[in-house]
């Protein structure tokens, strides 16, 4: 059994201030918002089962469970002086209004993928509000929409989707471990969002707890606080408890291919055909493109969704894209809950559906994350140049995801996402190690930024574009000052376009001491 932090461990949180060198004020803080907690106004939130601290033997495991990148799971990272797990919205509300009492930072974790760690590390003191327990699901067949908390994950979701309706889906993304609330908060792309759009644009409600700590639905917190929390970015605007989603139609039996071609198998021409064709496909087809290495070459894999059989994907690949090759044998049909399934294993055959809702990722490791938006085809000698780049790299992706269909018919106006119309295809950058040490992350991110430098001139500017899901400091400042519109302002606009001063605004409004903050958060001005 978990020993877990009671009142009467207040008298030694002393004790745990200094082992961490804070100054007392912050060890008052810390008592102080234990005993906020202990006494919170109708006395649920119990703290001998939903609080961890240092001193507790489970804190670390806790604390690690959700954490996806190593760089932040250091002996120099800094580390909550509480972790809250609430099991009630009330719980959640008295976490927030405890923290604010007492200067006590607060970050918000659901699912802990965060590309910068920002949803567990902060400057000291801080507090993780870790939603895990708030993960229920509610699926109502009849008006085709569905409750779910952000604690939950993208698989717990799938899964309770394809228990209900074999014809019901949800579009957003591949990932069965990452927790909808930071997913949502960002946007949210996957598999369907050519037909569908973002998670963001079919949330239809939500229920927040605001800066002073008061639950708000959609009527209450009014259209623009509700415009800004689908897609302007977590952590910033309150703590989203749950989401109202408008499920989609999805057909009984889909079709998914992937096919690999290395760069001696004639991977870049087909990767400069595919930038004319991703895009121009039906909504029905998506067709994405994953550069890495195998072994020493460069490898393009096509992978594809079609919402339909066989039968009606051959011709019109033969018709749109016949320089892949693409052959009956290539493809699997099966029903949407299996191909989510399948894109999470990486294509393996005979996965139960129980991976789904297994939150223990198959990955955890360093690894440093970008993201770019391209407008026009890139040439195929640039495209050669990628590969050079992948040389020094061990494990490295880059995944070219195609835009078009219902994302050019969706204005940038509509949620605070703006990549929409103009866009041919994301590029999601990926660069993993295994060595933990100081110097291997050096010279990784170091070899990640000269790839994101080579791709300079063949991808979108004034601004040069990204998705703020894939989180990352080297396009701001990251300092303790998360006030300055000005310094704000030079991510702001790469993420959200002429949607960030609405932003402002809508913060400005709701958070006004910018209670609610990171180092990328919208400022209070």
């Amino acid at each position: 059994m978990n020993t877990l932090i009671h009142s009467t461990l207040l008298p030694f949180l002393g004790v745990l201030v200094f082992t961490f060198s804070f100054v007392a004020l912050a060890g008052r803080s810390h008592e102080d918002f234990l005993q906020c907690l202990s006494l919170s106004s109708d006395n649920t939130l119990s703290i001998s089962t939903l609080v961890y601290a240092p001193s507790t033997p489970s804190y670390s495991s806790v604390l690690e469970f959700t954490i996806q990148n190593l760089r932040f799971n250091t002996s120099s990272t800094p580390k909550p002086l509480v972790i809250v797990t609430p099991t009630k919205v009330t719980e959640a509300q008295a976490t927030v209004s405890c923290s604010r009492k007492h200067n006590m930072r607060i970050r918000i974790r659901s699912g802990g993928h965060d590309y910068e760690g920002l949803s567990y590390v902060a400057p000291l003191p801080f507090v993780v509000l870790d939603l895990i327990n708030l993960r229920t699901i509610t699926i109502d067949v009849g008006s085709n929409t569905a409750w779910v908390q952000s604690g939950a994950t993208l698989g717990e979701l799938y899964y309770q989707i394809s228990q209900k309706s074999r014809t019901l889906a949800f579009p957003a993304g591949v990932c069965p471990t990452v927790g909808v609330g930071g997913h949502f908060s960002g946007g949210g792309y996957g598999l369907l969002f050519r037909k569908y759009g973002l998670a963001a644009d079919n949330i239809i409600d939500a229920l927040i707890i605001d800066a002073k700590g008061n639950v708000r639905d959609r009527a209450s917190m009014g259209e623009d606080h509700f415009w800004a929390i689908r897609g302007g970015g977590g952590n910033t605007f309150g703590v989203v408890i749950a989401w109202k989603l408008r499920l989609v139609q999805v057909p009984p039996t889909v079709t998914l291919f992937s096919v690999p071609r290395t760069v001696e198998q004639n991977a870049t021409n087909l990767i400069y055909r595919w930038q004319f064709v991703g895009k121009k496909l039906p909504q029905d087809l998506m067709l994405q493109v994953i550069l890495s290495k195998s072994n020493t070459t460069g490898l393009a894999s096509f992978n594809a969704l079609f919402l339909g059989g066989v039968d009606r994907l051959l011709p019109l690949m033969q018709e749109r894209f016949p320089e892949l090759g693409l052959v009956k044998e290539d493809c699997r049909e099966m029903s949407w809950i299996e191909a989510q399934v399948t894109f999470a294993t990486s294509f393996a055959s005979n996965v139960s559906l129980n991976v789904l809702i297994n939150r223990n990722s198959s990955f955890r490791g360093n690894f440093k994350g970008k993201s770019d938006y391209v407008m026009t085809p890139i040439t195929e000698k640039a495209l050669e140049g990628i590969w050079e780049n992948f040389r020094q790299l061990e494990s490295v992706n880059m995944v070219m995801t195609p835009y078009g269909g219902k994302m050019s018919e969706i204005s940038p106006y509509s949620i605070p996402f703006p990549h929409r119309a103009g866009v041919l295809y994301e590029i999601g950058y990926a660069v993993a190690w295994i060595e933990g040490t100081s110097n291997a992350s050096q010279r990784y991110i170091g070899l990640t930024r000269k790839l994101y430098n080579y791709m300079t001139p063949y991808v979108s500017k004034n601004p040069r574009a990204a998705y703020v899901n894939y989180r990352d400091l080297d396009i701001g400042m990251n300092n303790e000052d998360y006030t300055s519109y000005r310094q704000a302002r030079v991510w702001g606009i790469k993420y959200f376009g002429n949607n960030f001063d609405r932003l402002v605004h809508v913060k400005t409004k709701v958070d006004p001491t910018n209670f609610f903050r990171n180092e990328q958060s919208v400022p209070a001005v």
